[in-house]
């Protein structure tokens, strides 16, 4: 089973969410001061979750100091309703977000779809010029340098780079990237892009293209 990590201001929070996770067999740790979680290994855990709204850093400011930290999969336990909160979010390097108040069910269900994708058997690389999808490291590359996706960002590239050419809906992707239908919108997944584009850029490359009305493909 999995090692997750709980970041919320309130402590009845955390204890619920820690105890509802245990369940399914994972090692849950919980804190609720952000502040401190700067200072943790966080290499040693699968998933992280952290609410957004939070009295001195907020989950957006702690998403974006420990990403380049945190090589795993960051969902957003978040009240804010507002659709550009979320895509403001996975801008800064979550993976996903989940609506307050949440059942049980629904947060099971993301941890375990995101925890999936994780762990799926990779083999050997996808070469495509200048880049290189390394498929056992989950990395990608470009002239040998990586480019640092979030894990979402990475599984959104494996998956349209392993269809060459084929055009994906933002529907589509989205559910390759949530693993199952959430309150989530589409139009998150042009932030992903937007994020795995600006990326590449700095590198001098733009794998994806856009197919007007239709979605993204893989172009290289």
């Amino acid at each position: 089973m999995a090692r997750l990590l709980i970041v919320d201001d309130e402590r009845a929070i955390v204890d619920t969410l820690v105890r509802v996770l245990e369940r399914d067999g994972h090692t849950v740790a919980g804190m609720t001061d952000a502040a401190r979680v700067l200072d943790v290994d966080l290499s040693r855990f699968d998933l992280i979750v952290t609410d957004v709204m939070m009295p001195g850093m907020d989950g957006f400011e702690l998403v974006r100091r420990i990403r380049e930290r945190a090589d795993c999969p960051i969902l957003f336990l978040t009240a804010k309703t507002e659709e550009g909160d979320a895509v403001m979010g996975l801008g800064l390097g979550a993976d996903d977000y989940i609506r307050k108040p949440c059942g049980a069910a629904e947060l099971r269900a993301k941890v375990t779809a995101h925890l999936r994708r994780e762990g799926r058997e990779r083999h050997s690389s996808l070469e495509f010029g200048r880049v290189r999808i390394d498929l056992t490291a989950k990395r990608a590359e470009v002239d040998g340098a990586p480019v640092r996706l979030t894990p979402t960002e990475y599984a959104l590239c494996e998956h349209l780079a392993r269809r060459r050419g084929q055009v994906f809906s933002k529907e589509a992707l989205l559910e390759e990237a949530s693993g199952w239908d959430s309150t989530a919108s589409a139009e998150t997944i042009t932030a992903h892009v937007s994020s795995i584009r600006s990326k590449f850029k700095a590198h001098g490359v733009n794998p994806i293209g856009t197919v007007w009305g239709m979605g993204y493909r893989w172009e290289l």
